[in-house]
């Protein structure tokens, strides 16, 4: 059977929008029973147009590549929120976005629940964190670790004895984690939630990188409404036409990360072969090369991003979409849309 590469983000973005199969698989990768699911708005960037007004772009590198969070409520009444991070690239820059995105949920006040203290007063409480990150990058330390849990223990430091009771200032402020080591997944099937991270595994694509081969057989019937939303996906023309934008706008972006790579070496190469002050000065025009490198990626990444919008306004146009849907869909106003479609 063919499915879509889930490892996409259009890809992932179409397989949770299914709430039955995004609670299956969310369950299967916490180990909660999920009773409640509510999808939170995704993440948006602003870059500034040539008015200076900000402008939110759904093919921004920060939306591009996913960043989503879900309320849940498991069988025991408790909420938590999950937080989606797919990247199948690495950039220099990564665990920062990550550790910003995460940050901003400490700070979205809405995200609290109300709970008792001792004496029955009510207080809010932060809603504890569950952050889940698909990574494709290999990393050679954790090779053979397909699935890395992130465990939050609380002991007393004197007896290192582990406190099992519960602390709403412990939940709130402290958090597990969940890591998808996809390179890791290669032929593990050790029990029943790497069978289904099986459709993670690259090794499995065919001469399409868009495309997977797998059995459908070969997973649990409770996991088989995923397999068959993968291979919905692959009839979808528009989730196949952004896959292909997305490999571009990824290509795009890894020839940019190079550049700023080799010119890192060259000015830690002249550092280190030369500490006089004529080197120095070398480093230093170097440095500045670097920034001047990065202020042009910058602009070229802009650039880039409007002409993938207004190709992805004029494709969807193309398919027989009026404005006011690509609005909605693209959270494009429909004056901006028009003026794209009449160029």
């Amino acid at each position: 059977m063919e499915i879509a590469n889930p490892i996409y983000d259009v890809v992932f973005k179409y397989l949770l929008e299914d709430n039955k199969v995004a609670k299956i698989l969310l369950s299967a990768l916490t180990n909660l029973d999920i009773v409640e699911l509510s999808f939170l708005p995704q993440e948006l960037s602003n870059f500034k147009d040539e008015k200076g007004s900000p402008r939110a772009s759904v093919f921004n590198l920060s939306i591009y590549r996913l960043d989503f969070s879900a309320k849940i409520r498991d069988n025991n009444g408790e909420y938590r929120l999950i937080i989606i991070e797919v990247q199948k690239s690495k950039f220099t820059h990564e665990t920062m976005r990550f550790r910003k995105y995460l940050g901003k949920q400490y700070m979205d006040e809405s995200m609290f629940e109300w709970v008792e203290d001792a004496n029955r007063q009510k207080y809010k409480a932060g809603i504890p964190i569950l952050p889940i990150y698909f990574l494709g990058e290999e990393f050679k330390d954790f090779s053979n670790y397909p699935v890395l849990k992130i465990a939050k223990t609380v002991k007393d430091r004197y007896s290192n004895e582990v406190i099992s009771s519960k602390l709403h200032f412990v939940e709130s402020l402290f958090h597990e984690g969940i890591i998808i080591n996809i390179p890791a997944l290669k032929q593990k099937r050790r029990d029943e939630l790497e069978i289904l991270l099986s459709i993670f595994d690259q090794d499995q694509r065919t001469q399409s990188n868009h495309i997977m081969n797998v059995k459908e057989t070969d997973f649990p019937e409770k996991f088989r409404p995923i397999i068959r939303r993968l291979q919905g996906a692959t009839q979808e023309k528009e989730v196949r036409d952004i896959m292909i934008i997305e490999d571009d706008f990824m290509s795009e972006l890894n020839d940019y990360e190079n550049r700023i790579n080799e010119l890192r070496q060259q000015a830690e190469e002249a550092h280190a072969i030369n500490e006089s002050e004529r080197e120095l000065t070398k480093k230093e025009r170097a440095q500045k090369e670097i920034e001047r490198a990065q202020k042009e990626e910058e602009r070229a990444q802009k650039e880039e991003e409007i002409e993938l919008k207004e190709n992805a306004i004029k494709l969807l146009s193309e398919m027989g979409m009026t404005a006011k849907d690509i609005s909605q869909k693209l959270n494009i106003s429909e004056s901006d849309i028009t003026k794209i479609t009449r160029r």
